[in-house]
């Protein structure tokens, strides 16, 4: 049968530092420095900069939400999976084997060039469009009514 291991402490028991250096070590967080990030500009500076370069100072900015501006945008391969269902809803319109497709009444500002295009579609109120996206189109047959502002 194996015999448990005994601890270290039970060793150290007896002697004053019980391996902790001075008579002080191993209580409360003295010896470490302090807690947290104390001493992080004195004595825990290399420390610090080691593990946080950027951790002191400030770095960069915020542009103001007012002069953000956000641009719907969307893709063709979208717009191609979607025109059955914008027809019955409303949005969009049949016109023989052409979708009409009003972009104002989606709400959308771009239209860009990712996905296939496999349908007729006639883009109507079209604010701003990608060159992908322009040539897919109008390769396949369909046409844009761009909006000029």
């Amino acid at each position: 049968m194996q015999k448990r291991k005994s601890k270290k402490i039970h060793k150290l028991r007896g002697q004053r530092s019980a391996g902790y250096g001075f008579t002080k070590g191993h209580r409360a967080s003295g010896q470490r420095g302090g807690k947290g990030m104390a001493g992080s500009k004195k004595h825990h500076y290399i420390k610090v900069m080691q593990e946080n370069p950027n951790y002191f100072g400030k770095h960069g900015f915020k542009r103001p939400q007012k002069v953000l501006e956000t641009v719907n945008t969307i893709n063709v391969g979208e717009l191609d999976e979607a025109a059955d269902r914008l027809v019955e809803r409303g949005i969009a319109a049949m016109k023989g084997k052409r979708y009409q497709i009003d972009l104002t009444r989606l709400g959308v500002d771009k239209v860009l060039g990712a996905g296939k295009v496999t349908k007729k579609m006639d883009l109507v109120g079209v604010k701003d469009i990608s060159e992908r996206a322009k040539e897919k189109i109008l390769g396949i047959g369909g046409t844009l009514d761009l909006k000029e502002d």
